[in-house]
């Protein structure tokens, strides 16, 4: 028994002073094996990040990025969302991030890139592209996932998809919710189609998405809501919380099943 113990005490100091011995690098390495960073190894075999995205509708989408026209008008998501709101947050930021992309994407490096390529291996990009990229492609997302019409639900195979990733509905809202609700700091919260075909919540910082190669859960999304201060301060000022109760009542539904089942096909 003894021997034992000092063979199990022994055992235990080795793995302490291995991860005292990992440097910074070591554990990158380590996270990027855990959560699958790598573009080919997040899709199944034999597949690629590029030909997954030749299925999207955004997949030709270069460097020099243009913003789509708002398909509503600024005041079509009130009392939700203000019509002052909708203004600054589309033709001040999101015009912002789409000149400070193409102006970061001017070299002659991007001039055969599709900005999915670029969030496949992003790590290889300049910050600038990063922060400018996922502002421009985020938001061009987001403002599709958005109607006027109150009272819509999911259904067909998204609500199957959700009924079996997170129970029910209900349970998915609360779980997305709290995704919204409990990021620290700026951000977006993500509804997305995994490597699997599985759906799965998530949250990241700053203007990241899971579509890029330095996000923790990757994925397709087909659901988002931003979460920066910009989109919801003039009229919640910091009740965060509100505002993301408030967003069920604008969500798209339509638009989002059309994603889903986009993403799906996508990874076939």
């Amino acid at each position: 028994m003894k021997e034992l113990e000092t063979a199990l005490k022994n055992e235990q100091n080795s793995r302490r002073n291995f991860f005292k011995k990992v440097s910074l690098s070591g554990i990158a390495v380590l996270v990027a094996s855990k959560f699958s960073f790598g573009g080919k190894s997040f899709l199944p075999e034999g597949t690629s990040w590029d030909k997954t995205f030749s299925k999207l509708d955004e997949s030709k989408l270069t460097g020099q990025s243009k913003q789509s026209p708002l398909p509503y008008a600024y005041n079509a998501l009130e009392p939700v969302v203000d019509a002052k709101t909708m203004e600054i947050h589309y033709s001040k930021h999101h015009a912002a991030y789409t000149k400070n992309l193409n102006d970061a994407t001017t070299g002659p490096e991007y001039a055969s890139k599709t900005l999915f390529q670029i969030f496949t291996e992003m790590e290889k990009y300049p910050v600038a592209v990063k922060n400018n990229g996922g502002g421009f492609y985020n938001h061009l997302l987001f403002w599709t996932l958005l109607s006027s019409g109150a009272g819509q639900e999911p259904q067909g195979d998204l609500l199957k998809a959700i009924n079996e990733s997170f129970g029910s509905v209900d349970k998915f809202k609360e779980g997305f919710g709290n995704a919204g609700k409990k990021q620290f700091g700026s951000g977006w919260a993500w509804l997305s189609v995994n490597e699997k075909g599985k759906l799965v919540v998530s949250s990241t910082a700053n203007q990241e998405n899971p579509l890029m190669s330095t996000t923790e859960v990757r994925g397709i999304p087909v659901l988002t809501l931003d979460i920066w201060e910009h989109a919801y301060y003039l009229q919640y000022q910091n009740r965060r919380a509100e505002y993301v109760d408030a967003f069920w009542k604008i969500v798209n539904w339509k638009e989002v099943s059309r994603r889903y089942n986009e993403a799906i096909l996508a990874l076939k």
